[in-house]
Parts: structure tokens; sequence; C-alpha cells
């Protein structure tokens, strides 16, 4: 067995766990605020600019500029579409700066995004939203953001660990702070200890525990599975937001799942039922402009009533809008359902709601910090600033934002820190034991029992819930879980040894999914994403709660904490400072 005398050890000031928006944007604005001298290390379990959520983006990034709109007017649709469950102070700030980072991507990062012809940005419509703010690079955002942050990044002296796999957060001897990160490097397969005085966690979420999902199937909430085994606390874990249209076509291919971007119902798209009926005046009055949440639910109800096999899902049509316009506007999608034998510019394109994001995350405050002293985490890794249901195009405007956030918060913070701390060398010790468990094992095929726990979690903890469903739900991941533990990886070589990651990968969904699980059977109403059949109604929002999950060695607590309306209360607004009635933001 491997000990820890036998791994890599390395020391950097800063360490940055992913590469997405949030670590991107994290490493420049450290290199900004921090003394100079300081080493800023980033890694990442693929290659920089190639992985990760934020490159898959295709919507676009919500930001109030003007033209009717706020940031006020964003703050109350980001407060309401979360049913009153976000963060208030991290919703602000993220409305806020959202302003100041969409300058800063076009002024100082390079990226060209769509314009109007008065030379303004262009801004589509999307769901749940009073305003059309959401700027955007024709369909393919993610990646012309991505692009040029990776730019950015490589141009600097900022050291780089690709196909560096994090696998455990190390605390210092005496427990009251983070020591460092445990890796695995993929290429070798050897262990790496970086210790670092401060280390941010921007691995993404991932909810690929889902029958029907969009992220890549190696993003497998690595980054929650460590921060639950390092004792923090994690808030509205039941909080898994679906997509309402993601492409079905078919098992046979990986693009089921993946998402047809809301700016096609922000259009003016139309949802059918099997019968061809446009059914989604029958369950809101915004019709496909309802929340995601909304959506989900409403076509979800439309393939419960139907008994067809040959059509699991419902159609999403274009062509009313003109085959060519479509063609022009949304060309990534038309291309992408072409290649998957679908015409979506005049024909229908078969959907399905698909997990897209997770609302749930790390506690912590609105500068990134966490409870353990060192660790920072920003993107879809922290929890509160969505509530339960983020808006449409929100999503990478957190992660730039927050990212931003934590580059200078650590860059700040590591002035005080003098010295690198020792580790906990039996935490360190335990966490190899962990991953090496399946070399001790038998070698056996791992994808088969993903497959049980995506239908386990689909059936059971997906877009609609009950006390018995969620129930078995845990009883299956319990089993899942049990069987995991007996298969083995041949441990012959470990270098870019595939199984092995896809064991360590099934471990973080299963830990995960129990949380999922867990905190839905705790909540008994329902809000946003979590919707329970057996408890429909919202319950009182001025007694609104979130839940916070906490493991104390092998046990699970769930708790309820109060939400803090620290800027708005159920039943009031906040205006822009030229309208009458104005409610100023705490400061």
């Amino acid at each position: 067995m491997i000990s820890p005398r036998d791994i890599d050890r390395h020391d950097t000031d800063i360490l940055i766990l992913g590469t997405g928006g949030a670590g991107l944007f994290a490493a420049l604005h450290a290199q900004q605020t921090a003394p100079q001298g300081t080493r800023i290390t980033i890694a990442v379990k693929g290659l920089i600019g190639k992985c990760g959520c934020t490159r898959m983006v295709q919507g676009g990034y919500n930001v109030a500029l003007g033209g009717g709109d706020s940031v006020e007017r964003h703050f109350m649709d980001t407060i309401q579409g979360g049913k009153w469950l976000p963060n208030q102070d991290m919703a602000w700030r993220l409305c806020e700066l959202a302003v100041e980072r969409i300058r800063e991507l076009e002024n100082e990062i390079g990226c060209f995004f769509d314009r109007n012809p008065d030379g303004s940005l262009h801004q589509k419509a999307f769901a749940g939203q009073t305003a059309d703010r959401t700027v955007h690079k024709g369909d393919l955002t993610g990646i012309e953001i991505i692009n040029r942050l990776m730019e950015q990044v490589l141009a600097r002296p900022i050291e780089k660990l690709q196909e560096h796999r994090a696998i455990g957060l190390i605390p210092s001897r005496d427990g009251t702070s983070l020591a460092g990160v445990l890796m695995i490097d993929m290429r070798t397969g050897r262990f790496r200890f970086v210790r670092a005085k401060t280390v941010l966690m921007a691995t993404g979420g991932g909810p690929t525990m889902y029958r029907y999902h969009t992220p890549s199937g190696d993003k497998t909430m690595d980054g929650l599975a460590m921060a639950l085994r390092a004792g923090l606390p994690l808030r509205d874990m039941e909080m898994v937001q679906f997509h309402p249209t993601g492409l079905l076509a078919g098992e046979h291919t990986r693009m089921t799942g993946t998402v047809l971007e809301e700016g096609l119902r922000g259009a003016g798209g139309h949802l059918l039922n099997h019968t061809g009926h446009r059914f989604m005046y029958d369950y809101d009055e915004k019709g496909e402009r309802a929340t995601r949440d909304v959506v989900s639910r409403s076509i979800y109800s439309e393939m419960r009533k139907n008994n067809d096999p040959d059509q699991e899902g419902v159609f999403i049509s274009m062509g009313h809008l003109g085959p060519e316009h479509v063609r022009h506007k949304f060309k990534g999608m038309v291309k992408r359902c072409a290649d998957c034998g679908f015409d979506l510019a005049g024909g229908r394109v078969e959907v399905v709601p698909t997990a897209h994001y997770f609302m749930g995350g790390v506690v912590v405050d609105v500068d990134t910090r966490t409870a353990l002293e060192g660790l920072y985490v920003a993107g879809e890794d922290a929890g509160g600033a969505h509530g339960s249901n983020r808006l449409g195009g929100n999503g990478v405007a957190n992660s730039t934002v927050y990212g931003g956030v934590a580059g200078e918060t650590m860059g700040r913070d590591i002035s005080a820190m003098t010295a690198l701390r020792e580790p906990d060398e039996a935490i360190l010790e335990a966490e190899i034991a962990r991953a090496c468990h399946p070399l001790t094992r038998p070698a056996a095929l791992v994808q088969p029992l993903r497959k049980e726990l995506q239908n386990a979690m689909w059936d059971h903890v997906g877009v609609m819930r009950t006390e018995a469903g969620l129930r078995e739900g845990l009883g299956r991941i319990s089993e899942i879980s049990d069987d995991l533990m007996d298969i083995g990886v041949a441990p012959e070589n470990l270098a870019f040894n595939l199984t092995w990651h896809d064991w360590l990968n099934l471990r973080s969904l299963c830990d995960v999914s129990e949380l999922i699980a867990r905190a839905a059977l705790a909540r008994d109403n329902s809000r946003g994403a979590h919707y329970r059949e057996d408890f429909p109604d919202s319950g009182p929002l001025e007694d609104s709660y979130f839940t916070v999950v906490r493991q104390n060695g092998d046990d699970l607590s769930v708790t309820r904490e109060a939400v803090d309306f620290s800027i708005v209360r159920p039943g009031e607004t906040v205006l822009p400072d030229d309208e009458p009635e104005t409610l100023v933001p705490a400061q």
C-alpha cells in the first residue's frame, strides 16, 4: 500500500482547483492583488480551457445595462426566481458586479459579444426575467469566454498542473485550517500533495448522477464530496436544477441530455406534447417563458400522461418563426440537432428535462471564505447565490463574478499568512487509502453501476419527489455504494487508468446523491427545483429556511437555518434610486 512517504510533495502560495470561469478569473485577480513574488498554481482534472462547465455555456451572461433594466430589477428577479431562498447579500453582489465584470470581459479579457446595429451589446430574452438582459456570443457564449480567459492565463507566470485530480482536502495538524490538497497526477498515477496558504475550490458541480444530464461525464461533484469529508456545512443540497429542454436522441449517443438553450423559448419556440398540443399555458401564464423549474415539471407531467414507448419526451418547435431566421440566430444548435438527425429550424425536436446545475454547495460568506481557514469556494461549488432555482444566464455571471472576488480575497488574505501549514499526516494517509481501495479488489466494470445510480436518481430523486420515492432512492443509493466497494481496478498500470478514475467518479456521485436525497426528505414543502408531490405548497415565505447537511464521523445530519432577509422581505420590492419607495440594500 502507498504511504505518505511515497508521494510527491509540492509547495505553493495560492492553489486554485478548477479552470472554468471561476478558476481562471480567480487566477487573474489573485495575480493582480497578491504581493509580488506570490506563487500561484492552478490544477485541473483535464486540460486548461478544454474541460469544465463554463465552456459548455450556450445561452449567455445576465447583466443589467440600462434600457429600462437595473441592478435592483436583476436582483429582484434572482430572489423571486430562487423562491426567496437565496443569500441576499450574495445575490446583490452578483447582480452589482456583473456590470463591472462584463466590461472587464470585453475590454481586458478580449471577449467579443453580439451587438446591436447601434453598437450596444445585444441582450436576449431568458425565462423568469423582467428584462432582456442576457449578453451572448450567438449560442456559443461559454467557448468565447473560456478561450479568451485561457489565453490570458497561459500568457502569465502561473504554474499549471494539468490532468491533476484533487481527491482530498487535508487539514493542518491542529485541525483549525487547511494545509493543502491531495491529488492524483493522472499522467503517472502517482499521488501529489500540494501545500498552500490559500486554496480555492472551483471544481464545478455536474449532477451527472441522473439518467439525463448536460455536463460531461467527468464532472462528478468531487469538490462537494471532498468538502463533506472535511466536515464543512453544505446548504441547499436538495436543489438540483433540471434544464427543461435536453436533447433526446437515444441511448446510443452521448448527445442525449445536451441542452437546447433557453433562448429558443425566449425567442418564441413552442413546446408540444405527444398530441401536438402547446401545453405550457395549461401550467403557467408565462407559457414557455416560465422559470426552468416550472417548465421542467410541466414537461415531466406531460411525459407521465403519455403511454407511447416510442416517445418519452415532448417536442420543441421553432419552424413557425421561419426556418432561415432560426438557422441564422441559432446556428450552433441547428447544427447539433442536424448531427443527431433532427431539423430544429423547420421540424420538431424531442426534448426531456435534463439535470443541468446544482444550486446547493458549500456555505460561504460574500467574500467566498468558508468555515475552514485557508479554503475558499466559488462557482457552482458554492451554495447561496441562487436559492432554489437559478435563472438562465446567472450561472456564468456567478462564476466569473465570484471567481474574481475569490482571487482578490485570497490575494489580500495571504499577506497575513507567514508560513505554510503542516498537514495532518493521519488524514493524508486515510485519503490515500480511500483512493487505493479499488486497487485491492477483483477487477470488474464500473459503468453498469453508474447507470444503476442514474436510473435510481431519475426515478426516485428527480423532477418530482415523494417521501416513499425518496426513501426508495436512499435504499438504492446505499446498495449501489456497497456494491461499488466490492468492485476493483487492475493495479498494474495507474497512468491514465480511466477505470480507476471511473471508480473514483462514482464514489463521489454516490456520496453526493445521498446528500441530495436526505436533504430532499428533510424539506417538507416545495420550493423551486425541489418539488414534493406530497407537500406541494411552498410554505410561508416569511418563514423560509434552507437545509444544511454536515458529516460527523460516519453520521450525516440535516438541519434547517432561517433565511436572512438582509435586503428585502417577502412582499417588498427593491427599486432603483430614481423610483419611489426604494429599499436601499443593506451595507
